[in-house]
């Protein structure tokens, strides 16, 4: 493995992100020109930006031949957002879920994942496939629209455009400058993403490893750099309904619209161990979020330890296979024998406690003004913010 191969992972890395934060600004701001409202352009414009890095490396693995990195990716990229994004956002402040993720995002979610699981059984994801997947990510962005175009709240409105600057008509230096952001974001993704696989398979060839591990592991991990980043920051501004529905967004559009866009290039093989392994795991891990989300309305910091203690479990597992570790069968056994069993445990101590506790709360109160409040709330979970309205849990604009 030369330092070469390090430095253009490392470099595709950044650029992928830079790359993504100026292509959604520019486009952002331009949308404002045609006469987008502020709030369209956030469920949409900014919603597509935040599988940007994603869809680049997807696109140029395709070209490239190496459609295994782009299916790695989506994968991995879909269990990092939950196991680790949302475990770590988690572990700086519990996190709020609003009830629209519950009712609608999160079984869309789960559906768009059984779908890509269904089109895989014959062992690959075909032209047609991706021309499903892409449909379905139109019908899924024309719906966030008609939800945003429902949202009443002129206070979620001025937020939008506080963010994007667009109280004003832009004048036509400013549209220039916009144009030009745009296109050199979109041209930084592109040399980005080239140079991200093409390090990625030089450094599965020196490993000896599959091409599916590095995009499960390396790749994943990179472009799932800003979602991370979204939802850490959203916690500290006490926007925590943003820091969720940036991750259950992000992963219907990375099977949508990566996946579909991907396989509508050239197809996709789906080798034998993602469909035996990898693939599950991800609809396991999206099964998971029902639970969780809907006992309470919030993910609580012991809850999102669980969360990344399964992501390095599963990493440690991936990395044992890759090598071909002696201890992969013990590890394996532990973690079917104990580990998953302990984990279905707990969580239906968690659907079975939070609603008694959640009960006694609203007989027994401890101050005579508590039943007007809402039981699942506390100092450590205050009510959910304006922005908790939005279809998705909107994320802020631009800060991918």
């Amino acid at each position: 493995m030369s330092f070469v191969t390090l430095l253009s992972l490392l470099i595709g890395l950044l650029l992928i992100i830079a790359g993504a934060e100026w292509f959604v600004r520019g486009a952002a701001k331009l949308a404002t020109v045609i006469g987008l409202s502020p709030l369209i352009i956030g469920l949409t414009v900014v919603s597509y930006g935040t599988s940007a890095p994603e869809l680049a490396v997807g696109i140029q693995a395709s070209y490239f031949g190496q459609a295994e990195i782009a299916l790695g990716n989506v994968i991995g990229s879909n269990v990092f957002n939950i196991l680790m994004t949302l475990g770590i956002a988690s572990l700086v402040i519990p996190l709020t879920v609003a009830q629209q993720l519950i009712r609608l995002d999160v079984p869309i979610m789960i559906g768009v994942t059984i779908l890509m699981l269904i089109f895989s059984l014959d062992g690959q994801l075909s032209q047609l496939d991706g021309v499903i997947l892409l449909t379905g990510s139109i019908f899924y962005t024309g719906f966030l629209i008609f939800q945003g175009r429902k949202e009443p709240d002129a206070e979620v409105q001025a937020e939008y455009a506080q963010e994007y600057g667009c109280s004003e008509q832009p004048t036509w230096k400013q549209v220039v400058f916009y144009v030009v952001l745009l296109l050199v974001g979109l041209g930084v993704l592109i040399v980005g993403a080239n140079m991200l696989v093409q390090g990625a398979t030089s450094l599965a060839e020196a490993m000896g490893i599959s091409q599916l591990i590095i995009g499960l592991t390396i790749v994943a991990i990179g472009t799932s750099l800003p979602e991370l980043a979204t939802s850490v920051v959203a916690c500290y501004r006490g926007e925590r309904d943003i820091a969720v529905g940036n991750v259950i967004g992000s992963n219907i559009f990375n099977i949508l619209t990566v996946l579909g866009a991907t396989a509508t290039m050239s197809g996709i093989s789906v080798s034998p161990a993602a469909m035996r392994f990898d693939i599950p795991i991800m609809l396991a891990v999206a099964i998971a979020c029902l639970p969780i989300f809907y006992t309470g309305n919030r993910i609580s910091r012991w809850e999102g330890l669980l969360f990344v203690s399964y992501y390095i479990a599963y990493s440690t597992y991936l990395g044992l296979d890759a090598v071909g570790h002696d201890q992969l069968g013990v590890f394996s056994n532990v973690m079917l024998l104990f580990v998953i069993p302990l984990t279905i445990v707990t969580l239906f101590a968690i659907v079975w406690q939070r609603p008694r506790k959640q009960t006694r709360s609203l007989v027994h109160p401890k101050d005579p003004e508590s039943h007007l409040t809402d039981p699942v709330s506390s100092p450590e979970s205050p009510p959910e913010s304006p922005s908790a309205l939005l279809p998705r849990g909107h994320k802020e604009p631009g800060s991918d």
